[in-house]
């Protein structure tokens, strides 16, 4: 290259190479995660110091995307199960290119959390050009498993029944969720023809099959010691011990059900979370592994459970995600 050029005359002539080779523009480096700490207790007092920052959780929506609140998406026995959904503006013309999307299923123990949590998120990847739900589903005290397994299974459905209204195509969508929305989104992406987790929410038609996955801090294996005895995962269960029905925690675990055709999955992960052992993604690890599955995993040194509040790491997080994304839904070949 003359560097005798005038600098936009540099970057025009960059910019016409890649025209030239066909090639779209670089998505930006992902940013490395911050700095982390020894411990919980350390990451709470320089909160309260004022040295970390949270994301904010209730971002404005721009012009550019738009929003439609408490769609129905079926039917958990008596239950309206309903979904938020955020578009790029442009895709109510007749004409709109078929996008991919994005299933966000949030957390709170199978008990709590609502779809609300994953706004940020939802607004973010709306900007980059998906079609992004966030959905609710049935409760442990309303229904435990696989009550919430066949809900957002049935969300899969509803989107790829309604994916030509929606300008989606429905062969490139995944699932992300934390935590117990991270465990939930692994159970969709691996379980395949088992009637009992498929349910009877709506859209029998459809297929509930994703193409990635994206877990951040979920539990893998509640077979393990740290699930057996926890009252939040018995809850769940049913109400049921493992010593009596080890057969149904094996069945509730996303790592019992691994296999060669499962979709490429993104492993996010805290190293000193206390509420989901960062051992549960290494034991996810080993069998994406063993199975042959795409899978990329990391390991976010110095940080907790829901570590992606904090922005630096959300930031790092979120890149992660969109990486891993652009690459499985619209990469070459998509």
């Amino acid at each position: 290259m003359n560097r005798n050029k005038p600098f936009w005359s540099r970057i025009l002539s960059f910019w016409c190479l890649v025209v030239a080779l066909g090639a779209a523009p670089l998505r930006a480096e992902v940013p490395p995660a911050p700095a982390g700490y020894s411990s919980e207790t350390a990451i709470k007092a320089a909160f309260f110091a004022g040295m970390l920052k949270t994301i904010d959780v209730n971002l404005p929506v721009p012009d550019s995307i738009k929003v439609e609140k408490g769609i129905e998406y079926g039917k958990g026995g008596d239950v309206s199960l309903k979904l938020d959904l955020y578009q790029p503006a442009d895709d109510g013309k007749s004409d709109a290119a078929l996008r991919p999307a994005i299933i966000f299923v949030h957390g709170g123990a199978w008990k709590g959390g609502n779809r609300e949590i994953y706004h940020y998120y939802c607004v973010k990847l709306a900007e980059q050009g998906y079609v992004v739900a966030t959905v609710s589903y049935r409760l442990s005290d309303v229904a435990p498993f696989p009550a919430a397994v066949q809900d957002v299974k049935c969300a899969v459905r509803w989107l790829r029944a309604n994916a030509e209204r929606l300008h989606v195509d429905p062969d490139r969508i995944a699932m992300a969720g934390g935590s117990a929305g991270g465990h939930l989104s692994m159970m969709a992406g691996y379980v395949t023809d088992n009637p009992e987790l498929e349910g009877t929410g709506g859209h029998p038609e459809a297929s509930s099959r994703i193409q990635a996955v994206v877990n951040l801090y979920g539990p893998t294996d509640l077979t393990t010691d740290f699930a057996r005895d926890d009252d939040v995962v018995v809850k769940f269960l049913g109400g049921e011990s493992y010593a009596d029905k080890p057969e149904l925690y094996r069945l509730a675990s996303p790592n019992t059900h691994v296999s060669a055709d499962d979709p490429p999955t993104l492993i996010l992960h805290g190293s000193i979370d206390t509420v989901v052992p960062i051992v549960q993604a290494e034991l996810l690890v080993d069998k994406l592994k063993a199975a042959g599955v795409p899978y990329e995993y990391d390991r976010v040194e110095g940080w907790p459970h829901t570590m992606d509040l904090e922005a630096n790491v959300n930031r790092h997080c979120l890149a992660k995600i969109e990486e891993f994304l652009d690459k499985h839904l619209q990469g070459e070949g998509k």
